[in-house]
């Protein structure tokens, strides 16, 4: 009975190898990315592409895990869900009204240790932000978003 059930198990394993991932990369504008925009110093760059980029951008770079069902679904899932919630790689086309709720988010989500997820750190070492990565980071993020002088002004529509 263990026998067959191993079997069984081994099986399972092997064709839940044949449901791959989406791995593909739209096509990246330049005139579109958040570094090429924002141009940061070379450090902060750094830092953006080591902590952010895998998951907020068209730049994944999939490690040889992201090929092993099930784990490649985990891992499929955190980008398509990162990608969502803020994506450098189409940073241009956001309003700037979202783009500074962007920028207050990210700066907020790294001085909270809420970004980049432990998840990831945990098997990308290189990702993980001392004190003086976060707060680079977050003033930086802090730097770029308009200031309220920057805000056109609304004026009210006038009443019939």
């Amino acid at each position: 009975m263990k026998k067959k059930i191993l079997i069984a198990l081994v099986v399972v394993l092997v064709l839940i190898q044949f449901i791959r991932i989406d791995r593909s990369h739209p096509e990246i504008t330049a005139d579109k990315d958040f570094i090429a925009i924002t141009q940061p110093e070379e450090k902060v760059e750094k830092l953006l592409r080591s902590a952010c980029y895998d998951c907020h951008s068209y730049e994944t770079e999939y490690p040889w895990y992201a090929n092993v069902a099930p784990v490649s679904w985990f891992v499929g899932h955190h980008i398509d869900e990162g990608r969502e919630h803020l994506n450098f790689s189409i940073w241009g086309d956001y309003e700037p009204a979202r783009a500074d709720h962007k920028l207050e988010e990210s700066a907020e989500e790294v001085e909270e240790g809420e970004m980049p997820l432990n998840s990831y750190t945990w098997t990308h070492g290189y990702a993980k932000l001392s004190k003086a990565d976060k707060e680079l980071l977050e003033e930086f993020f802090e730097s770029k978003m308009r200031s309220p002088e920057d805000v056109p002004e609304v004026l009210p529509l006038p009443r019939d």
